[in-house]
Order: C-alpha cells, then sequence, then structure tokens
C-alpha cells in the first residue's frame, strides 16, 4: 500500500502522518510531498528520514491513495492528475465538495456511499464534520427541521500563520498577521471571505455540506462562525429543531451508542466539553445536553472537536480505512 500525503509540511498534513503510525494503517511506502520550495529537505516519518517530492513525481509512482491537504487551488490542478493513474484521492479542501458527481464522506454516517469507481473523494469542513457526527443519529430518528449553529473555531483552522501570530502577540512581538485584528484576548465573528448575502464562506460550507452529508436539502439552517484563541479545537453551539417530539433520556441513549462521539454533560459537577481537553483526540465530544424552552420539539447542545484531528486527518484516513478493508482499492 503505498500513500501519498499532499501538503506534508503544513499543520493538517503533519497530523495526518502523525495519524497514519498511530492508526497502524498498512502502509509500505510513504511518499511525503510539498511545494517545490520543500522538495529535497527531510521530513520524519515513524523513526525515518523521508526525503520530500514534488507532486509530478508523485504521480508518476501511482500511489494506491493520496490524501491532500494543500488547499484548493492545488487539489483541483493535481487531484484529476492523480486520478488518472489510478490513485484514490481523498482530499481536504473545499474544492470538490459540492461536485455533483463527488462523495462528501464521514465514514460513521456515509462511507457505504463509497464504490471502486469514486477516484476523487471529499473530507468535509472540519466544522461540519463534528456537527454531523452528532446529529446524523438524531436526524434518523426524529428528522431535523431546522438548525441554528454558532461556531467557536480555533486558530489552527486558519494554519501556522495564526498560530504565529498568537504566539506573537502574547509575548509582545510585531509579526505577520494572519487575520485582520489580534486574535489574542479577542474573539470576531469572521471566518473565509464574506459573500453577498452577508454570510461568510465558512458559514455557507456549514449549510450547504451538512445538507449534502445527511441527503436532506429541507433542512432550514443557519450558522454564524466565531474564530476565538484557542488551539484545541472548534466548539459549537448547536440549537436543533425537530419535525418529531423527543425524549431527552432516548437523545442520550442514541449518542452515547453512536460511533465517534464521547459525551460529556455533567453539568453539575462542570462537566461539559471544552477544547482543552479535546485537543489530539479523535472523538466528537458532545455536553450540555437539554430541551429548548422557548419552542416545541427543540434541542439545544455544546459539540467539541479536535479541527485537526477528526475535523481533518482523522477523517480522511478513516476514509482510507474503508477503502482497504472493504477492498474499493484495486
Amino acid at each position: 500500500m503505498r500513500i501519498a500525503v499532499v501538503g506534508a509540511t503544513g499543520l493538517v498534513g503533519s497530523v495526518i502522518l502523525k495519524s497514519l503510525i498511530e492508526r497502524k494503517f498498512p502502509i509500505t511506502e510513504i511518499l511525503v510531498v510539498a511545494s517545490e520550495k520543500s522538495i529535497g529537505k527531510k521530513i520524519r516519518f515513524n523513526n525515518s528520514e523521508i526525503e520530500i517530492i514534488g507532486v509530478k513525481q508523485a504521480i508518476s509512482l501511482k500511489p494506491d491513495i493520496a490524501i491532500f491537504s494543500a488547499g484548493g487551488s492545488t487539489s483541483l490542478k493535481w487531484a484529476p492528475e492523480f486520478a488518472k493513474v489510478g490513485t484514490t484521492v481523498i482530499d481536504n479542501s473545499s474544492a470538490w465538495r459540492m461536485h455533483e458527481n463527488i462523495k462528501l464522506v464521514v465514514p460513521e454516517i456515509n462511507a457505504n456511499q463509497l464504490t471502486k469507481a469514486d477516484k476523487i473523494i471529499a473530507n468535509p469542513n472540519c466544522s461540519t464534520i463534528q456537527m454531523v457526527v452528532a446529529l446524523a443519529p438524531l436526524h434518523t430518528k426524529y428528522k431535523i427541521k431546522r438548525l441554528v449553529v454558532s461556531t467557536y473555531q480555533s486558530i489552527t483552522g486558519t494554519g501556522v500563520k495564526a498560530v504565529e501570530q498568537m504566539k506573537n502577540e502574547r509575548q509582545g512581538i510585531k509579526g505577520e498577521m494572519a487575520y485582520p485584528h489580534p486574535i489574542d484576548l479577542n474573539c470576531f465573528p469572521h471566518g473565509g471571505d464574506f459573500e453577498e448575502n452577508a454570510y461568510t464562506s465558512e458559514e455557507t460550507k456549514l449549510i450547504n455540506e451538512t445538507r449534502k452529508i445527511l441527503g436532506d436539502q429541507s433542512i432550514n439552517i443557519t450558522a454564524t462562525v466565531v474564530r476565538i484563541p484557542v488551539t484545541g479545537g472548534h466548539s459549537e453551539a448547536i440549537n436543533i429543531e425537530f419535525e418529531n417530539d423527543f425524549d431527552i433520556s432516548e437523545i442520550r441513549g442514541i449518542l452515547e451508542k453512536s460511533e465517534g462521539i464521547t459525551i460529556q454533560d455533567d453539568p453539575k459537577n462542570n462537566i461539559y466539553p471544552m477544547p482543552k481537553y479535546a485537543e489530539g483526540k479523535d472523538d466528537v465530544f458532545v455536553g450540555r445536553i437539554r430541551r429548548d424552552i422557548s419552542q416545541a420539539n427543540s434541542l439545544d447542545m455544546w459539540v467539541v472537536s479536535d479541527n485537526l484531528r477528526k475535523g481533518a486527518a482523522t477523517n480522511a484516513i478513516q476514509i482510507a480505512e474503508y477503502l482497504v478493508s472493504h477492498k474499493l482499492i484495486e
């Protein structure tokens, strides 16, 4: 099993490499791929020094799977070239997510849709992944009518430049700015680019991707994305209106039995999900589960997950694991 990691030197790329080792993914050869300025440099993988190669060389080596985390323009240009030589591409960017013929996959929900013919597979946005993992089993039971979600997103979602900005601010150092405002001791409702309807691109992703993954275009969704000065993961306050009424104990039972979810919901003992404790873990943590007292058939909950792990690297590797275990790699 020859695996290529495209964008291996980035934040998500480094977590992909780490997670491949931790999850004991069956690799016979690893190809670490990055931009031209990094070609020839060495990167450590599983106690070995691996030389970074360029994307053209990686394509010529015809890997079985290529996991992309190198930005949308790179994916649009090179993913089809990998697919032409028989490689199955799992892409972390937004480039392919809303293409009609490209599967948008969260393994716990819809990996069973994958076939051998799927040579480009889209990994959803990090904030979408953790939300739909918690929503999918509830949608199956009660049918979601409307969602209102506010996200409190880690700066790691923006990348190394944002982490450096916060470190500099905490040390009183003037440096390059990833954001239009200071991030330390601050938060701002701006993730992605503002669109004509006054939503941001990150908010639009939450809306469109959730409908596609859950396979239901009738769900009404509105979102507000907020960036906050943490590194552990994304947090989401989610309000859900169902078509059908529910019992809170049954909601808890459904979530407790669902794959990839850990319940942390004991407010009397100050137990609820927090990014500080989600960091480095693969689960989606759910707490503050309570009935919305303002309207019928409605639920509030708080969902937290490490955006670099389940929100990106782990989800991509889980897709790869499914492809291998179900013999969808030729």
